[in-house]
């Protein structure tokens, strides 16, 4: 076969072809060939359809049962069977219980499962660091930074109701969640959870020392004491209180006992009482006085 190009003035190109057919004996029997092949071919692929079609669909039509669905194999028609009694998951069986629900016969405990050694006060340290702070702050008086920036209040933990809570109530507080506040049980591995109970009662003894709360040797100084020492500005140690954009989203604006720091009156109750409702993160009074008359450490 030979292309030539005639014309090359021409405007567009035309191609001639040229062809030269010599008939031999192997190129006339080719088409015969050619055609049996095909006729083979045919039968090959209709052998192979009508084994295919043939051909059991275990792995496409399984017996099965789709979840939630009803079956007549069982007698309460149920497809899923309920879980054998007393059966526990692999990694599951979890025999302390205290130890993963802060609770003794249903009540908050008010012990720690395990020793607290130097490690773990740093482990909950930091955990609290991470996901504590933004709520109730690295002292612990509710008064974070996304609660400064409109969230509602979050628990003072120097407040008389929270020092007073058992180990337990704070554990169970984080790993079931308390009003606004969500859990923090995928956060938090229960051992985690503990070491951060322990640090919050370290931040509770920390705003509320005293001298015989150290060792030998230690000193307790007032809070005020040390700002100034260290540098730091006056209204420091002054009185904890909630920025004004802090809001509890309720009719009164008030926490009304779930959690925190401010305590509703009962209506008709407010002439009767003889002590005021305590401002909303107010600082303990140890460190309401940073003259030094309440040692602090």
């Amino acid at each position: 076969m030979r292309f030539s190009r005639s014309f090359p003035q021409s405007p567009s190109w035309r191609w001639i072809i040229n062809t030269q057919l010599t008939a031999t004996p192997v190129q006339l029997q080719t088409p015969a060939k050619g055609r049996i092949a095909a006729r083979v071919m045919a039968a090959c692929a209709t052998v192979t359809l009508l084994f295919s079609i043939g051909c059991r669909q275990d792995m496409h039509d399984q017996p099965k049962f789709v979840p939630q669905r009803g079956t007549d194999f069982f007698a309460d028609g149920r497809s899923a069977r309920p879980q054998v009694e007393n059966t526990v998951a692999r990694g599951q069986l979890r025999e302390d219980s205290y130890f993963y629900t802060g609770m003794i016969n249903g009540k908050e405990g008010d012990v720690m499962p395990f020793p607290v050694t130097a490690a773990v006060m740093q482990r909950g340290q930091e955990r609290y660091n991470i996901y504590c702070t933004p709520c109730h702050s690295r002292v612990g008086n509710g008064a974070g930074m996304i609660v400064e920036r409109g969230y509602r209040p979050a628990g003072n933990f120097h407040t008389a109701r929270m020092q007073a809570s058992n180990l337990g109530h704070f554990f169970d507080v984080m790993t079931n969640g308390y009003g606004s506040m969500p859990d923090y049980a995928a956060q938090l591995t229960p051992e985690d959870r503990w070491a951060v109970v322990a640090y919050i009662k370290a931040l509770q003894l920390s705003q509320n020392a005293r001298q015989s709360d150290v060792a030998s040797g230690a000193t307790v100084q007032p809070l005020g004491a040390i700002a100034e020492r260290e540098g730091f500005p006056k209204e420091f140690a002054s009185e904890w209180a909630l920025p004004s954009t802090a809001i509890y989203g309720t009719p009164n604006n008030q926490d009304n006992g779930i959690p925190g720091q401010m305590m509703s009156p009962a209506p008709g109750a407010a002439s009767k009482s003889t002590s005021p409702t305590p401002p909303a993160a107010s600082k303990p009074n140890a460190l309401a006085a940073p003259s030094g008359d309440s040692p602090k450490q």
